[in-house]
């Protein structure tokens, strides 16, 4: 949870709150955060703060039954801690978006396989990413299983106003501006009509393609990058946008489609990795990223939705979504592993 904008402090803080709620004093919990990190659970579990040195030792190594190591970066290695051992991997994406170079793609995989094998369990948080690892690691089949991410159902604060207000009616997304996200592909739906454009997440040089798209297209008057935004701006442009759009190549899940769609939005996706297994048929697809055929696909949604009203439906299926149902199913497995 070092980067309190990235998708895996919301998977800590989401799942690491529902844990709490949902123990029941079933187990002793303990965390493991830097001492920087932006939210500590509000003093309501243990913490054990991470020190490079216990990679070389760490002196609780024999004081934990089980450790969950909740990401594949594992800041305390596997090694480290004797127990039974449990790792959530979140994507293996450095194979799909092939931007690295082969020999790198390879040692990425093997460092990922070296963790798995030390760890008794393995999670895949979507069917398309547990069907990676064993493409990649068949041998992880007899400790492999999927528990969904949850996602927050966001809030506005009573006359809340982001700190960017949309003039016109709004097309949201949101994430890292990274090649892979696609957020590029983005200013030809503003072609022929009203819409504006906000895009929220970390800056990144790809930011400079967004701005000479929207300048192609001459709608860079309705395009705007704000950069990063707190929870009640996210919030207020999920609550508030006419649709959210998100033509990602590369997700192991998507915890903000599922965010958009509790607020029963229309959302429009591309077909790629786990979007199609989280959107679901709640959701409209882009089949491919031609401008004509990204624009016919969000014509027709938009036409759709405003003809059938399928708000509640949508909602309903992001409900399905939850972080105490996680949560539910990440105790279980670790009574499961501690039995065996």
């Amino acid at each position: 949870m070092f980067n309190s904008n990235s998708g895996y402090h919301s998977f800590g803080r989401g799942l690491g709150d529902a844990l709490i709620d949902q123990n029941h004093d079933l187990f002793k919990l303990h965390y493991y955060l830097f001492k920087s990190t932006e939210y500590q659970f509000d003093g309501k579990v243990d913490i054990v703060y991470l020190s490079k040195l216990y990679n070389i030792y760490f002196p609780q190594r024999n004081e934990f039954d089980l450790v969950h190591f909740t990401d594949p970066r594992c800041r305390l290695k596997p090694k480290s801690v004797k127990s039974k051992k449990i790792i959530t991997i979140h994507d293996l994406n450095k194979v799909h978006i092939k931007q690295s170079k082969p020999h790198r793609i390879k040692a990425y995989v093997e460092k990922v396989r070296r963790y798995v094998a030390q760890c008794d369990r393995v999670v895949a948080i979507s069917k398309f990413v547990a069907q990676d690892i064993l493409t990649y690691m068949p041998e992880t089949k007899d400790k492999l299983s999927v528990i969904y991410n949850g996602a927050d159902r966001l809030v506005v604060p009573e006359n809340h106003q982001p700190a960017y207000l949309p003039k016109k009616k709004l097309l949201f997304t949101i994430g890292l501006l990274s090649v892979q996200k696609g957020f590029h592909l983005l200013p030809c739906l503003l072609k022929d009509n009203d819409y504006e454009l906000v895009i929220s997440g970390p800056e990144t040089p790809h930011k400079q393609r967004i701005i000479e798209e929207a300048e192609k297209y001459n709608v860079q008057d309705r395009v705007t990058i704000t950069g990063t935004i707190s929870d009640d701006d996210k919030a207020w442009y999920f609550k508030n946008c006419s649709a959210f759009v998100f033509p990602s190549i590369a997700e192991g899940f998507g915890l903000p489609v599922i965010e958009a769609m509790h607020f029963g939005k229309p959302v429009f996706l591309s077909k790629f990795t786990s979007l199609p297994e989280v959107g679901g048929d709640k959701a409209w697809y882009f089949d491919t990223f031609e401008p004509e055929d990204m624009q016919q696909v969000f014509n027709k949604g938009m036409r759709e939705y405003a003809e059938t009203n399928p708000s509640e439906a949508i909602a309903a299926h992001a409900a399905q979504f939850s972080w105490e149902k996680s949560a539910q199913q990440y105790l279980q497995l670790y009574r499961d592993c501690l039995n065996s």
